[in-house]
């Protein structure tokens, strides 16, 4: 069994529980792999192989993400397009998608016993048609289109070729049912069931008294073109990553990929259950 191991060592415990994890795994019989950007990091660890993790992931049976929710993200960015099973190890404070925690590691025998469910989450393909050609994106969570400085922009949105609105605000969500629980809760969105397919329109700080979070068929091509002034600086972020430069004018097509995530679930925590652990109490609490 091919396993290929993506640690977030920004995060607080990641380094001893990829050691941990190492180390079980080994004593299970995996063949376990890293990027090689962490050769000299696990140095001591001999049972490792390194090389590029894109082609890694393609050839494993496993990835394990360790970190937190932003890690598994990044993650099921890295290996969109393989077959390749998705775990998360959560080193993080909240870790709403990963199935195993760090005080539980013993669970990882189950990979073995094939005792887990697949969890298959639906992606957005995000396009943009720019100066320097098109830039095709895929989001687990979401794509995140706001202005700088706290400006407000200006834009259209699109379904299809029926306008749905034009706006004013300091930015929309487009998410998954995935990221319904992410920025898109936040805004003010509904809590949508991980596994449904739909996309998710979330207005920030609408300019208006009656503005409302939409939700689109899984089919709905989505189009936000921005007539914002030029001096009111776009960008749009996918998955909490560096912003992208909106210039005015240009069209931001938001649609389901072809590619899914298969995530694993270990525990057999519900849904519901996570609601309730992760997200009916304060982020401060224990």
């Amino acid at each position: 069994m091919k396993i290929v191991i993506f640690p977030n060592l920004k995060k607080k415990d990641a380094y001893s529980c990829t050691l941990d994890v190492c180390g079980i795994l080994g004593k299970l019989g995996a063949e376990i792999f890293m990027d090689s950007m962490y050769r000299e990091t696990f140095s001591s660890l001999g049972n490792i192989e390194y090389g590029e993790f894109r082609k890694l992931a393609e050839e494993a049976d496993f990835a394990v993400a360790i970190g937190g929710d932003g890690t598994i993200l990044k993650c099921a960015s890295a290996m969109t397009g393989t077959d390749t099973k998705l775990l998360g190890i959560n080193t993080g404070r909240l870790g709403f998608m990963a199935s195993v925690e760090k005080d539980n590691l013993q669970i990882l025998e189950k990979l073995f016993s094939g005792d887990y469910k697949i969890s298959e989450r639906m992606l957005l393909a995000v396009e943009n048609e720019g100066e320097n050609g098109k830039k095709i994106f895929r989001a687990l969570n979401d794509v995140v289109v706001t202005s700088r400085y706290s400006k407000i922009m200006e834009f259209d949105v699109y379904v299809g070729d029926n306008l749905i609105g034009s706006y004013l605000g300091d930015g929309v969500v487009f998410s998954t049912p995935t990221g319904s629980t992410a920025y898109a809760l936040s805004a003010g969105g509904p809590i949508i069931e991980p596994e449904l397919e739909c996309l998710e329109m979330n207005l920030v700080c609408p300019h208006s008294l009656f503005v409302r979070p939409m939700i689109f068929n899984a089919d709905s091509v989505i189009t936000l073109v921005h007539h914002s002034p030029e001096e009111v600086q776009i960008g749009y972020s996918v998955d909490g990553n560096e912003p992208v430069v909106l210039r005015s004018g240009s069209r931001l097509v938001v649609r389901k990929s072809a590619c899914k995530i298969k995530l694993i679930d270990m525990t057999g925590i519900t849904f519901y259950d996570s609601l309730n652990r992760k997200l009916m109490r304060s982020l401060k609490g224990n």
